[in-house]
C-alpha cells in the first residue's frame, strides 16, 4: 500500500522510538555510544578522545646512575656513587637546575617520568621493579635532599649489574618521604610474593628489608 513520504517518515520515526525504548529497558550493558544528540556530536568534535593522565608523585632532579660493586648493601654503601653523580651534576649545571623528572613509587613498580622543558611528563618513562631494588636511603652526607636506590639491572644476555640511581628532592623532608614510600612499597611486594610462593614462607619482611632504611633521624 502506497503511503506519502511524510507518513512513511512518521512511521519510521515511531518504529525507531519503539526500538530505542526496548534497548533502554534491556538489562545487558549497552555499547558505549548508540545514538548521539546533536549537542553531543558537536562536543565530540572539540573534545580530545584521550585525556592526559595526571601523574602523582614527587618532582625531582634525576642525577643519573652509576654501576656499583658488591653484594652486601649496608648503611653508607650509596655514599660513594652519590658523590660521583653529584659532582657530575654540579659541573654540568650553570645555575639552579629545575626538576626534570617525576618519581612515582607504587606497590610493585617505581616509575620515573621524564619531564620536558615545560615541566610536563613526556612519554619517556623508566620502570623499576620493586623486587629488584636491593637498597635505598635518603641519608647522604653530601646533601640531605638526595634519595638513592640500588637496582639490579638485567642485561640482554641474562647477566645482571647493580646500578645506583639518585635523585635530588626539593627538601630533606621530601627525600625522607620517598624512603618511607619505598619501604611501604617493598612490604606490599614482599607479602604478595610470599603469598604466591615465590619467597620462602619462613622469611620475614624484616629480614629481607634490611637494605631499606627508614631514615627517621
Amino acid at each position: 500500500m502506497w503511503q506519502p513520504a511524510t507518513e512513511r517518515l512518521q512511521h519510521f520515526q515511531t518504529m525507531l522510538k519503539t526500538k530505542l525504548n526496548v534497548l533502554t529497558l534491556r538489562k545487558e550493558p549497552l555499547p558505549t555510544v548508540i545514538f548521539h544528540e546533536p549537542e553531543a556530536i558537536e562536543l565530540c568534535t572539540t573534545t580530545p578522545l584521550m585525556k592526559t593522565r595526571a601523574h602523582t608523585g614527587c618532582k625531582v632532579t634525576y642525577l643519573g646512575k652509576v654501576s656499583t660493586t658488591g653484594m652486601q648493601f649496608l648503611s653508607g654503601c650509596t655514599e660513594k656513587p652519590v658523590i660521583e653523580l653529584w659532582k657530575k651534576h654540579t659541573l654540568a649545571r650553570e645555575d639552579i637546575y629545575p626538576a626534570n623528572a617525576l618519581l612515582e613509587i607504587r606497590p610493585f613498580q617505581v616509575w620515573l617520568h621524564h619531564l620536558d622543558l615545560k615541566g610536563e611528563a613526556t612519554v619517556h618513562m623508566d620502570t623499576f621493579q620493586v623486587a629488584r631494588i636491593a637498597y635505598c636511603t635518603a641519608d647522604h652526607n653530601i646533601s640531605p635532599n638526595i634519595f638513592a636506590w640500588v637496582y639490579r639491572e638485567i642485561n640482554d644476555d641474562l647477566s645482571y649489574q647493580m646500578d645506583c640511581h639518585a635523585v635530588e628532592c626539593e627538601s630533606k623532608l621530601e627525600a625522607k618521604k620517598l624512603a618511607h614510600a619505598m619501604m611501604e612499597a617493598f612490604k606490599k611486594t614482599f607479602h604478595s610474593m610470599k603469598s604466591d610462593g615465590r619467597i620462602h614462607r619462613n622469611s620475614s619482611s624484616e629480614e629481607v628489608s634490611h637494605g631499606f632504611e627508614s631514615d627517621d633521624g
